[in-house]
Order: C-alpha cells, then structure tokens, then sequence
C-alpha cells in the first residue's frame, strides 16, 4: 500500500513525524542555500506548509528526506524570484555577509550523507556559491557536490532536463574555479586555536571593563545592527563591562569563536537565551565582535532558550 493510501490522519501524522525528524538536517540544507539563519528559518517553515498541502501526493518512490530536501530547495528558488523586493541589508548582518553567520561547526559536519571530502567544501558552497552563483546553479551544485545527488535526482527537483542540469553543474564549477583557492585544502572552515580557545575562555569570565579591555585590540569594534557600533577599546570595554546577569555558553561560529549569552533580567526566574557573540581575534587581540541579537540565533546552535539559575555553570 502506498503512502497516499493512508486516511488522512494517519498521513497528516506522518508529515508531522518525517518534518520533525529531518528537521535539523532541513536547516541545514536552506542555510547552505540562503547563507544565513534568518532566510533558512523562513524557508523551512514554508517547507512545512508545503508538505503539509502536498501531502496527499506523495508517493513514496523517495524518502522523506530526499522528497522534503526537493520542497525546501523549490521553496528557495522561489524566493530568489522576489528577492529583488526586498531591501538589503535587512538590519542583520546575516542579510549580507555569510562569513560571520553564526552557524554552529559542530551541526555543518552532522551529516551522514556526506563524506569527509564533500563537508571540507561547506564553507565553498556558503560563501563562494552564495557571492558568485545564480540560485539555480546554487541549488544544483549543493545537491550534487555536497549532497551526491544524481543528475537525474537534481533534474527532478528542479523540473530541469538532465542535460540542463549537466550545463548548470559545469557553469557552476567554472565559476568556483575562477573564484577559490585551488587547493581544496584551503576551502575548509578554519578550526579554532588553543589560543583562540583560552582567549574565548577569558572573554567568557570577564565581567570588568578592566579584564574585558585586557582582551581588545586599541581599534577593536562591536557590530549589532540596527545599532550604530561601537568602536575603540575603551568604548567597547565600558560597554561590555556594564553590571548585568550574563550566563555564557562557548561554542564556534563558521569557524570563528562564538559566545552564546543568556541574559536574567530583574525579578526573571531564569536566563534568556539574548545574543550570539562571533569574535575575530587577530594577534591575540578581539578586533571584532559581530553580535547576533535575538533567540532564532541562540536556537541555531541547538541550545534552549532559556536556562535555569540552579543549572551548571
């Protein structure tokens, strides 16, 4: 019996139980298509409506993974349609600039469909996809040099000739040669240092303006649109020396050290998840700070939003 068969409870529970699953790995997907966190969350929700109105017309010749991916890459293209309507910057630097989108590491090599060679080319397809190539070629190159997708499978889901497909796969790695190092080698995130990693450390425990300006480079800035930012390290250390309740979680960012911030404010039973702090250190210095306000930020990594006072430090 095929999937369409089933009443439409049992099918409306299986859409619910097949998004919910892949949905992290679906995050995954629409943030390497759209290069930063706010476009991916909206891709994926109208994924799910999308399934959700479609469900009647799966058949299961697919997965549920393979047919949800064609969704959410559909769901792109069709964005890239209207994204001349919009206006960019949009008030987050994730609008413009993928090299400091806070995208936890540790999430970007989850993927069990990947090999080691095809996550070394993440940070090609996030920046270099993402600046040089039309979002069809975009989507065809994601699908086949990340994902191992066939030609056929690819033109499928872009409702394509496969030939076309071809064309799009060999008009996309033209361009990435002509725009990335030609060792490979040099395509992959950097890791963090153990230097990185102590300086990290230190930022996470200053509460001071004296032991936070210990960290900064003399020209160092915040950024935090829509705010104007903040710069030279004594405006920076005065700023982020101000007396309120901060819990800390240290992670990393596309390769860059990251602090996510949880925030108690006054009379609150617990911290909120607030603000995503990505550092660039450069000769053991903080020469910026790339702050992500609001929670959608501090859910990418997998954390809650909340914690609790009585939680480990």
């Amino acid at each position: 019996m095929t999937t369409t068969r089933l009443g439409d409870k049992r099918m409306s529970d299986w859409v619910q139980r097949a998004f919910d699953e892949h949905r992290r790995d679906l995050h995954l997907h629409c943030y390497r298509l759209a290069g930063n966190v706010t476009d991916a969350d909206d891709l994926v929700q109208e994924t799910f409506l999308r399934a959700w109105r479609a469900r009647d017309r799966f058949e299961g010749r697919a997965s549920a993974r393979t047919w949800l991916y064609r969704i959410a890459t559909n769901v792109f293209l069709d964005s890239r349609k209207t994204a001349g309507n919009r206006v960019v910057p949009f008030g987050d630097p994730l609008e413009w600039s993928t090299e400091i989108g806070p995208y936890p590491d540790a999430l970007l090599a989850d993927d069990p469909q990947a090999d080691a060679p095809a996550r070394e080319t993440v940070e090609l397809a996030l920046i270099a996809a993402l600046m040089y190539l039309p979002a069809r070629q975009r989507a065809a190159f994601v699908l086949r040099d990340i994902y191992g997708w066939t030609p056929p499978e690819i033109a499928d889901a872009l409702d394509a000739p496969i030939a076309a497909v071809n064309s799009l796969l060999q008009r996309a790695r033209d361009t990435l040669r002509r725009h990335t190092p030609t060792d490979p080698r040099e395509w992959r995130r950097p890791h963090l240092t153990s230097q990185d990693k102590d300086i990290l450390r230190r930022y996470a425990h200053a509460t001071d303006p004296a032991s936070i300006r210990a960290l900064l480079a003399d020209d160092v800035r915040i950024t935090m649109p829509p705010d104007p930012p903040v710069v030279g390290v004594d405006a920076v250390a005065e700023f982020l020396g101000r007396p309120f309740d901060w819990r800390t979680v240290p992670s990393s960012a596309n390769g860059r050290p990251a602090l996510v911030c949880y925030l108690r404010r006054p009379g609150s039973p617990h911290y909120e998840g607030l603000v995503v702090d990505v550092l660039r250190i450069e000769d053991s210095k903080i020469v910026e700070n790339n702050a992500f306000v609001g929670g959608h930020h501090v859910t990418a990594f997998g954390l809650p939003l909340t914690l609790d006072p009585a939680s480990p430090r």
